[in-house]
């Protein structure tokens, strides 16, 4: 039987490892535990366990699961993360119930969630999703438009730019891996470097943590390695 618990823990235990490892400021860190597909009850178990982050991918089974945790989750401590591909017509839904989206590369996409984020709520905090390794299948911005939208994104009142997000190409060798998250923290440098506040950099998953971490990472995006197989 899958102890959730104890993944979290070796999970952590590991970005702290990487951090001292790699010269980063301890706790630099976070994580992200992406839920799509996965029981709510093991999502109870992390929850539990002291999990307060989650990401989902599909907005339907991310509002079921936000509703189920209402009694659980009365303090509203969880922090709802919208990482998978944004569909026109789903924008209102996640302006409404997410504190942060991870994968916004479209400036259409930008000013509808902008426009539609509840004023009583605070700005929605984004980051604009890069596809670095030009695959027709995966979401993304090619990195040669990211400046234009990253300022426009910043001009926008009711979101919050946090930085940046990408989903590379899987790799089998540690240097190869590096090589994807060190283009990703350049654009988030050069951005920096042109007076967009960033502080956030969403990248790395179970396979290619340590690669991410070592590149700057602050939030990894975890889902095998903390509930095991989907279901």
């Amino acid at each position: 039987m899958i102890n959730i618990a104890n993944n979290l823990f070796r999970i952590i235990e590991r970005l702290r490892v990487y951090e001292q490892k790699y010269g980063r400021k301890p706790g630099s860190v976070s994580l992200l535990a992406v839920s799509k597909h996965q029981a709510f009850e093991k999502m109870l178990d992390a929850f539990n366990a002291g999990q307060l982050a989650f990401g989902e991918n599909y907005l339907q089974e991310a509002l079921m699961k936000i509703a189920a945790f209402a009694e659980y989750d009365s303090a509203n401590t969880i922090e709802w993360h919208f990482i998978g591909p944004i569909q026109r017509n789903k924008t209102r839904k996640i302006a409404e119930h997410f504190s942060w989206v991870h994968s916004v590369d479209d400036i259409t996409i930008a000013k509808r969630l902008n426009e539609q984020r509840p004023l009583h709520l605070p700005p929605l905090s984004i980051c604009l999703q890069v596809n670095l390794s030009h695959e027709m299948s995966k979401s993304g911005i090619e990195a040669s438009d990211i400046f234009s939208l990253a300022k426009y994104c910043a001009s926008l009142p009711q979101l919050r730019l946090r930085g940046l997000m990408t989903v590379p190409a899987p790799e089998l060798e540690f240097a190869k891996q590096r090589q994807a998250f060190h283009q990703l923290f350049l654009l988030w440098q050069a951005l920096r470097d042109q007076g967009i506040d960033l502080d956030s950099l969403s990248m790395g998953m179970s396979d290619d943590v340590e690669a991410a971490v070592a590149e700057g990472a602050t939030m990894v995006r975890i889902g095998r390695a903390i509930f095991g197989s989907r279901g």
